[in-house]
């Protein structure tokens, strides 16, 4: 295991589910920090730098629905793997609603858990590839301006919050204007595959994302629907590609 390894922190409370996954996970190469409880879990989080979070969803202290909420809202783009037993599908879309990345029902495959892990830290590092070519070319849209290295979105000057899977969005339709995606298209750049409540979540993602950027989300002027397709950036003149 090298120093520049992913550093992954995990909050799990059931000792024996966190000690195979430190075990695992470090077998795998990366570095593993565990906290039991959601509340030091959190300040954990916020105050150290980790490539990757595995949140349990039931936590002593605070939940790990209220500990990814919080993270979103202080625009953490920390990547969420959320872990849950529990089965009803609306836990599940909620928490991805919420900002997190993935989820596993537990009980899981370590094969699984790995993989997942896996495509989390290459989506975010193509991400970061991403915003590195586009350094010096800030994208532009009437007032509307996104910079990736900054991961800021600008309305006239005034800066936008976004989440982390909103400023994704944002980006791909900006980088693309003018080119039509369908829903599972956007799942897979951005959630890294289709699953079972997804679809539901990016529709909820986009029209946050409308209601953020849009003189008037009832009729959009940036993000346009492609019926019997999913969705597409307007192409304007002068726009940066």
């Amino acid at each position: 295991m090298s120093a520049d390894s992913p550093r992954i922190l995990v909050i799990e409370d059931d000792a024996d589910i966190a000690r195979l996954l430190e075990i695992n996970l470090i077998d795998a190469g990366y570095h593993v920090t565990h906290v039991a409880d959601g509340l030091q879990g959190l300040q954990q989080a916020v105050t150290n730098v980790y490539d990757l979070l595995i949140l349990d969803l039931t936590l002593p202290g605070l939940n790990g629905m209220e500990i990814c909420r919080r993270l979103r809202r202080a625009d953490s783009a920390l990547p969420i793997l959320m872990l849950t037993a529990r089965t009803d599908e609306t836990d599940k879309v909620l928490g991805l609603e919420l900002g997190a990345d993935d989820y596993l029902t537990k009980p899981f495959s370590l094969r699984e858990l790995l993989a997942r892990v896996r495509s989390i830290l290459r989506r975010v590092q193509m991400s970061r590839g991403a915003a590195d070519r586009s350094a010096a070319a800030p994208l532009r849209s009437g007032d509307l301006e996104l910079d990736a290295i900054r991961r800021q979105v600008r309305m006239g000057g005034t800066i936008v919050d976004m989440t982390a899977k909103e400023f994704d969005l944002l980006q791909i339709f900006m980088a693309h204007p003018g080119r039509a995606f369908t829903r599972q298209q956007l799942l897979e750049q951005v959630w890294g595959h289709v699953q079972g409540g997804y679809e539901h979540t990016l529709n909820t993602h986009i029209n946050r994302l409308r209601g953020k950027i849009e003189p008037d989300p009832g009729t959009p002027y940036y993000i346009l629907t492609v019926w019997g397709v999913g969705y597409r950036f307007r192409e304007c003149r002068g726009d940066a590609e």
